[in-house]
């Protein structure tokens, strides 16, 4: 694609919001967005037709928005994606318009529901929740593109935070709107502002990803299996639903700040069933596309941390999910244990139940390990799983599998780590005499650590 200019840079703004409200440096690196970008103590991302700036002190969100050039804007004003704005607040894709920047990041972040209310909420309700919720402050879900939201899900089975993050750069950087750069300078060359400034696409709509060669081009840029998935759910989406069909999923009364404590649930479940119908959408990707796409705050994502959870706090499944050793690591649990695990929250934690989940779910993360522990957290990238569902979409379970993956920033597709996986399932193999499940690709091996570790206790013993 051409390279955009960027005219139109805006100046650094304030809206008051204190870290309890939102705290950024933990919201955007929890599994819920994945095409953030930090540079230095700011976020980037490209957003609406732009590229939406942030940092944050302990009294204000600053935030600032780089705009492409017209030519760029137009490409980007024609495909169908777009985060809800208040009623009032047209979307703007140029600076030709007014910049409603403010209000993009408003409805973003979900700022009309006071967060400190909602947390007191669920720990006079949950002593657990008060407990490990006390270091997590300003965890709030984010009001996404449902279309970004289906991707990135559909993405997430069997992988980890950074390694969605790289498929989704590579995805817009092949097939979305090319919004330029950062810096406005023209003068280093191709390559050096590749590696010091690299451009910001946004992501492509279905229209732009339902064509046959699609698939293809994805599995060459390391989706795997997925590619199929993302292909087909796009075509779909593109040309087999009416018009608007996915943004009408959503839930009407997303917007209003205090829902009754009572509903009977049915807009939520006929959203999720209809978005079961979709190619490589399971039960954990439809909730996860309810929960931070179309606004159903009760919707529950239940992965394999969220599975963990359940049983070590609330003893599900006969308890001891403390660690990966003592969890199901690798077994299904049944659709009727993963719909009771989440109506057993939405029961303690009420209509925001998904909203509460996903603050259990960060201090899970072995990213937040220190922050957990009280030392204010790492601040870096996230890496860790977000997904333990079978790739068998459609079967009546869901598979909660425990694999832990690295802490160190992006994993590339053949990765020095998939090579060690490798050799530790050839190892299991060769001393247990047993064979070790395989993934359908070479970077993903399902290393069974329980037969290492019983082989190696056998050994010890002898």
């Amino acid at each position: 694609m051409k390279m955009a200019s960027v005219p139109g840079i805006s100046e650094w703004r304030k809206l008051p919001l204190s870290l309890t409200e939102l705290c950024i440096d933990t919201t955007l690196r929890c599994g819920q967005a994945f095409r953030w970008r930090k540079i230095g103590d700011e976020w980037h991302c490209a957003l609406q037709g732009r590229i939406v700036s942030l940092r944050q002190d302990a009294t204000h969100l600053h935030y600032k928005a780089t705009w492409p050039s017209t030519e760029a804007a137009a490409a980007t004003a024609t495909k169908p994606l777009s985060v809800p704005s208040p009623p009032g607040k047209p979307s703007s894709s140029s600076p030709g318009v007014e910049d409603d920047t403010l209000a993009l990041v408003r409805s973003y972040f979900n700022l009309d529901h006071s967060l400190p209310a909602l947390y007191a909420t669920w720990s006079s309700r949950d002593a657990n929740f008060a407990r490990r919720s006390a270091a997590f402050g300003g965890v709030r879900i984010l009001n996404q593109d449902a279309w970004e939201a289906l991707v990135a899900f559909i993405c997430s089975s069997n992988n980890n935070i950074a390694r969605i993050a790289g498929m989704l750069a590579r995805l817009c950087a092949r097939f979305g709107p090319d919004l330029g750069r950062l810096s406005s300078s023209s003068s280093p060359t191709a390559n050096d502002a590749d590696d010091h400034d690299p451009p910001f696409h946004d992501l492509p709509g279905p229209d732009a990803l339902a064509g046959p060669e699609v698939e293809s081009a994805l599995r060459a840029l390391g989706f795997g299996y997925r590619a199929r998935y993302v292909a087909d759910a796009a075509r779909q989406v593109a040309t087999e639903r009416p018009p608007g069909w996915l943004a009408g999923l959503r839930n009407p009364s997303s917007s209003t700040p205090t829902p009754p404590d009572s509903s009977t649930g049915d807009g939520y479940k006929a959203a999720r069933d209809a978005l079961l119908a979709l190619p490589g959408v399971g039960p954990k990707v439809a909730d996860c596309v309810c929960l931070m796409g179309l606004g159903w705050a009760e919707a529950v994502p239940v992965d394999t941390h969220v599975w963990r959870i359940a049983r070590r706090d609330y003893g599900f499944g006969g308890g001891s999910g403390g660690s990966s050793s003592s969890s199901s690591s690798g077994k299904a649990i049944s659709k009727a244990m993963y719909d009771a695990v989440g109506d057993h929250f939405r029961a303690v934690w009420g209509p925001y139940a998904g909203w509460a989940q996903s603050v259990l779910f960060t201090a899970n993360l072995r990213s937040f390990a220190e922050q957990a522990a009280g030392g204010g957290g790492r601040r870096g990238t996230a890496v860790a799983r977000v997904d333990g569902e079978d790739r068998e979409e459609k079967k009546q379970v869901v598979k909660v599998e425990e694999r832990e993956d690295g802490e160190d920033g992006m994993v590339a597709v053949a990765s020095a780590a998939a090579v060690g996986r490798k050799r530790k399932r050839k190892m299991a193999e060769r001393e247990s005499g047993l064979k070790v499940e395989e993934g359908q690709e070479t970077t993903e091996v399902k290393v069974v650590t329980r037969i290492l570790r019983s082989s190696k206790r056998r050994k010890t013993s002898t």
